[in-house]
């Protein structure tokens, strides 16, 4: 398997700009419409879906597409460690920040995780940049299936396969890909295509895939007819997010960032909280409330 470079080694945290109350009053002078939000992994982890590059992560190392489509044996590591993942991912609530972005109602969001758990939360619109878990597609057809489905025939394929394992299943760590670290994977049986007899694989942006060009150029729509762009829970440590920071500042559009790592973009944000982001939204909720 690649190992993945981390783009954030040696990046320090920054110091917040502002109190929270002072960046939000600034949020507030304008219409929350106004404002287009992108939020990463720190968005989930009050949901219980950990993220890869927070304080106190455990280094990971994420399989790529290009692992992914080497041959069955990777197709099966991954979805061995999925089919024990999946339910647990499933069984995810959105927590307080989804709950506040949502009555927040901003321009729009735009999503790096692949959760769902901002369209449960009721917001709308919503762009899942890198797709969704609950999601299979057919590499060949372009045919989409429930995961729900898949998870009821990897369990007819591979009956007895939780029972075999030398360890239970609920003490594996779930990664923020819906995958477990699970090394006890061979011969682990996944079905083709029902339609075609093709390779199924999750309908997510894999480690060193592009984000589709039509959704792509949805969320840029997006966050270009936004007066500015707030980051929640991103390290922009992927270009598919960085990028929209960098146009932003590039066309005086303000950015602000809040999460409690360093960021790829804390050079180009006009303001930088280091707080929770649950604390900042409450934050942001207060300064709009009449």
């Amino acid at each position: 398997m690649a190992v993945i470079k981390d783009p954030l080694r040696g990046l320090a945290r920054p110091a917040p700009t502002a109190s929270d109350a002072q960046i939000a009053a600034a949020l507030a002078a304008r219409p929350t419409g106004d404002w287009a939000v992108l939020t990463g992994a720190g968005m989930s982890t009050d949901s219980g879906i950990p993220d890869y590059r927070g304080p106190g992560a455990p280094p990971r190392s994420p399989m790529t597409g290009q692992t992914f489509r080497s041959g069955q044996a990777a197709r099966s590591r991954y979805w061995a460690r999925s089919f024990l993942g999946w339910p647990r991912i499933r069984a995810a609530q959105p927590n307080a920040a989804h709950r506040a972005l949502a009555r927040l109602s901003p321009h729009g969001t735009i999503t790096q995780n692949v959760d769902g758990l901002h369209e449960t939360a009721g917001s709308d619109p919503v762009i899942d940049l890198h797709g969704r878990l609950d999601r299979v597609i057919c590499l060949q057809c372009g045919e989409l299936f429930s995961r729900d489905w898949l998870q009821g025939e990897l369990d007819a394929l591979n009956p007895g396969f939780r029972a075999g394992l030398s360890i239970s299943p609920e003490e594996i760590e779930t990664a923020p890909d819906g995958d477990v670290a699970l090394e006890e994977t061979a011969g682990f049986a996944v079905p083709p295509c029902p339609v075609c007899g093709g390779i199924l694989k999750p309908d997510v942006v894999f480690f060193g895939e592009s984000v589709p060009a039509e959704r792509a150029e949805a969320a840029t729509r997006l966050a270009a007819g936004a007066h500015g762009l707030v980051v929640l829970g991103s390290s922009l440590a992927v270009l598919s997010g960085l990028r929209f920071v960098r146009s932003a500042a590039r066309e005086g559009r303000p950015v602000v960032i809040v999460t409690d790592g360093p960021t790829r973009g804390d050079a180009l944000a006009a303001h930088r909280s280091t707080s929770r982001v649950a604390d900042f939204l409450a934050a942001w909720e207060a300064a709009v409330a009449p």
